[in-house]
């Protein structure tokens, strides 16, 4: 029988990241944007501060 190989994401360094998704209204438009970013968990609360 074959083996299953599983992928892990929460090895080593990869637990420090986390995906963010800020929602950020346009000036031109006046319509909302949504603004993705793979951040560092040190740096999470200065992300959404911006």
């Amino acid at each position: 029988m074959a083996k299953k190989v599983v992928a892990t994401l929460q090895t080593g360094a990869t637990r420090n990241f986390t995906k963010c998704i800020k929602m950020v209204k346009s000036d031109k438009s006046d319509a909302y944007i949504f603004k993705e970013e793979v951040v560092n968990n040190e740096h999470i609360k200065d992300f959404f501060a911006e």
